[in-house]
């Protein structure tokens, strides 16, 4: 992170802080003379308020900020075929890429194709794996820095993926993995001269495929791709990637796991439920019930809360038994904020408070979610079809699947049916 950014993220920290403690200060001066608020302490609560969620709304944008100018260098998706550099070799694939997009198969030379070629050969074979055809017209594996340019951004739009089990395999066969669940099962103790009881283990298979997540088409101008001052080799992977990131989050929260990702709301069991009337409402003992919902086993260090960023503005103005609020600021950077000791992730597209509605999970999402996704993400280039408008037509997709894993790990707080 810049040196700049840094400075700011520790201003905006300092003033979070400064403003918490001043409401602090307000809410126990009357506590402590056992009185109500007065009209100036209201106001000046309100002010103080109203400027800590401007503070806190200006921090998150500079961590997501932070999230999408990440290089994930460790995911490299070109190797070098010729005992060269692998650096160079991809900065040669990039630069390929790049004319690509630009000036389609026509703008390149032949060892450009050849690199291109070499992507679009592995392509070929992870698609007759998967019994499909890729489009010989214009289908390629993006170099690294596409892709990862494209990765960020899907993150920024889905906060599950951020903080779920994350698989990432190198093509899109059926992924099987065994799992047990024995936790109901115990030993026993044996007497002398008595046969050791038997007990089975129950052992069963969770199978993740690779669902087909496409940007849609973006349809872009010759004279603007030819022109050196547009960067299309940012700017359209922003794209995609935004499309492809708004889609899947959706699903990894409430696709229905027919030809689709399973989402976490449609099978995490409910851990609590709010009484009569609370549909649009959270008590500070849900939440607590909530968390008891969690074994202990996994109701760890690693437990945090999900939510939409509205139901967060609902949680913020809740106070525990002594009258404390229970969402506790970024202490300092590095620290995150939480609710009631836990930190807390934001998707906004997990539901908004509604009767019956499951607005908030909270447990272990690293052992209760799992996200599997193939690592080559695909671009195609149109050249024919949008020739007569002096245009060229783009798309990308991406290949993912996410299911829920232990349901044992995470639970989720529904509203009141009415």
């Amino acid at each position: 992170m810049p040196t700049e950014t840094l400075a700011r993220r520790q201003r905006l920290v300092d003033e979070q802080n400064t403003l918490w403690h001043r409401m602090q200060e307000i809410m126990q001066a009357a506590e402590g003379e056992n009185r109500d608020l007065t009209a100036d302490e209201r106001s000046n609560w309100d002010q103080a308020e109203t400027r800590l969620t401007e503070v806190s709304g200006d921090l998150e944008r500079l961590e997501r900020m932070a999230q999408l100018s990440t290089v994930d260098r460790d995911q490299i998706v070109t190797t070098s075929d010729r005992g060269d550099d692998p650096d160079a070799e991809h900065a040669r694939y990039a630069e390929a890429f790049g004319l690509y997009l630009r000036y389609g198969m026509d703008g390149l030379q032949t060892e450009q194709r050849q690199l291109l070629q070499g992507g679009f050969n592995r392509l070929s074979s992870d698609a007759r794996a998967m019994g499909t055809t890729p489009d010989t017209a214009g289908g390629y594996l993006v170099p690294e820095t596409f892709r990862n340019a494209m990765t960020e951004t899907m993150r920024a739009y889905g906060g599950l993926l951020n903080i779920c089990q994350v698989i990432t395999t190198a093509d899109g066969g059926d992924l099987s993995w065994p799992t047990n669940d024995d936790t109901n099962n115990e030993g026993a103790l044996l007497s002398e001269n008595q046969q050791v009881p038997e007990q089975d283990l129950n052992v069963g298979r969770r199978e993740l495929g690779a669902y087909i997540f496409t940007s849609k088409l973006v349809k872009l101008s010759w004279k603007l791709m030819r022109d050196s001052a547009f960067d299309v080799e940012s700017w359209l992977p922003r794209k995609l990637g935004e499309r492809i990131g708004r889609a899947t989050a959706g699903y990894l929260i409430t696709g229905s796991g027919v030809k689709q990702p399973e989402g976490l709301i449609t099978q995490v069991r409910t851990g609590t439920t709010g009484a009569a009337g609370q549909t649009t409402s959270v008590i500070y003992d849900d939440l607590v019930d909530l968390e008891h919902s969690i074994d202990p086993a996994y109701r760890g260090q690693s437990c945090r809360w999900l939510m939409h960023d509205q139901t967060l503005k609902v949680l913020r103005k809740l106070k525990d038994g002594d009258g404390r609020p229970l969402w506790v600021p970024v202490p300092a950077p590095g620290f995150a904020a939480t609710l009631n000791g836990y930190p807390y992730t934001i998707d906004n597209k997990m539901p908004t408070p509604a009767a019956s509605a499951k607005t908030i999970v909270f447990g272990d999402f690293n052992a209760g979610y799992v996200v599997r996704q193939v690592q080559g993400v695909t671009t195609i280039r149109l050249n024919e079809r949008y020739a007569d408008y002096l245009q060229s037509g783009f798309f990308g997709y991406a290949e993912l699947d996410g299911m829920v894993d232990d349901p044992s790990a995470i639970a989720a707080y529904e509203h009141a049916a009415a």
